[in-house]
């Protein structure tokens, strides 16, 4: 078996990180078998790599390799790709066709993006890797097939099944062996060095010097999410190789070409670097999801508050000390408040004095409650949590009253 160096040299695989070489370790040691594999990992990782490598130590090497984008056939036609068509079959067959299973038949298929396979396929392909039948479409006799099949998907699976997008029992005939790829992101130093060796290949190809990174820019670079991965980082080395005059590259100079850097990158001050963790997208979502959730459960103590008598009360006396203060922060200290009590009738035929307070002539109680609400949410930031231990009432119930007044 040849060694592990030696692989990454004939499929130009650069890098030394420790998930990437047990990722490689773990398809040299499959390869022999004719065991399925899926290959995970974000796009732009360099997934199509891991079946070429599979199908080339493997003993169906001299055979047929065939790689299938999945995501880019159209629903209506991806069954006759992969399993071939009778003539007459649809609109359009005008003569019989093999599929890509059984002109790979002794050899190795690799189905990209297989997340996006149509359910009705993907009950075909459970066929084919139980028994290795397939029927082509518009026929009814069974065929046999010799193939191996090594998947690749850069969605999350669990979350696919778990919203019938994709089959649990094909998901593990499929990963019988799962190989993950790290993202660009998690290899470190590995960064760096496929940056120089795409610049020197575009410098090549392009015949001019190649450029470099100073030590800032590079920093700048080790410390970018790259969301498209090596995809990315290739393209990036390309524009700068093509574009720039000075080949030597400063941060100011890099950032350019990295989109979103306000929001990614670590700030560079007198030649020094400090990198901020910034929340991912999904990051951001959970917290969306999780502040929606705080506020469904506040929503549902307010109907019960509304609904329990004893926590009525609570919530009056609450507005009542929001009053209190409304007239507190109005009103000179000299100017003594007139409070008068108002018999009010509960469901247990008694009598519960509610305070009120005399309304000013020129601004009612709604109006002089609205505007300290709105006064103390601008000064705390809107931050609800604040403004209501400022106000001397709790969260929920100024949650209600903004939603009350709509502010």
């Amino acid at each position: 078996m040849e060694s592990l160096q030696a692989i990454k040299q004939r499929f130009s695989i650069i890098g030394n990180d420790t998930q990437l070489n047990r990722a490689l370790e773990k398809a040299m040691r499959v390869a022999p078998t004719d065991i399925s594999v899926l290959v995970t990992g974000e796009s732009g990782v360099g997934k199509e790599n891991i079946p070429k490598i599979i199908h080339s130590l493997s003993h169906r090497k001299h055979a047929k390799y065939i790689a299938v984008n999945c995501g880019a056939i159209p629903e209506g036609t991806i069954d006759s790709e992969l399993f071939g068509h009778e003539k007459g079959a649809f609109t359009g067959a005008t003569a019989t066709r093999k599929g890509y299973f059984e002109v790979a038949d002794g050899g190795t298929i690799f189905l990209d993006e297989v997340g996006e396979l149509p359910l009705t396929t993907q009950v075909r392909l459970l066929r084919v890797l139980e028994n290795g039948e397939f029927i082509k479409v518009g026929s009814s006799e069974v065929q046999k097939t010799n193939v191996r099949i090594v998947a690749a998907t850069n969605i999350d699976m669990f979350n696919a099944i778990a919203k019938n997008k994709f089959r649990e029992d094909l998901y593990y005939r499929l990963s019988t062996i799962e190989i993950h790829l790290p993202s660009l992101r998690e290899r470190g130093d590995d960064i760096h060095l496929l940056f120089r060796k795409f610049a020197s290949d575009f410098a090549q190809k392009y015949h001019m010097p190649t450029i470099r990174l100073d030590d800032n820019a590079v920093r700048v670079l080790l410390n970018y999410r790259f969301p498209g991965n090596i995809r990315q980082l290739k393209n990036i080395a390309e524009q700068i190789s093509v574009v720039e005059e000075n080949r030597e590259i400063t941060p100011e100079k890099l950032m350019q070409y990295l989109p979103n850097n306000s929001s990614n990158l670590p700030a560079v001050v007198s030649g020094k670097t400090t990198s901020n963790d910034f929340a991912t997208e999904r990051d951001i979502m959970y917290k969306i999801l999780f502040d929606m959730r705080n506020d469904i459960n506040d929503l549902k103590k307010l109907t019960l508050e509304l609904m329990n008598n004893e926590d009525s009360k609570q919530v009056r006396a609450e507005n009542h000390q929001l009053i209190k203060k409304i007239y507190q922060d109005k009103q000179p200290e000299s100017e003594p408040i007139e409070v008068v009590k108002i018999p009010h009738k509960t469901n247990e035929n008694k009598y519960d004095y509610a305070e009120t307070i005399e309304e000013d002539e020129n601004l009612s109680l709604q109006e002089k409650e609205i505007e300290m609400i709105k006064k103390s949410l601008e000064k705390n930031n809107n931050k609800r949590k604040l403004a209501a231990k400022e106000l001397g009432i709790s969260e929920r119930t100024l949650y209600r009253k903004i939603k009350q007044y709509d502010l």
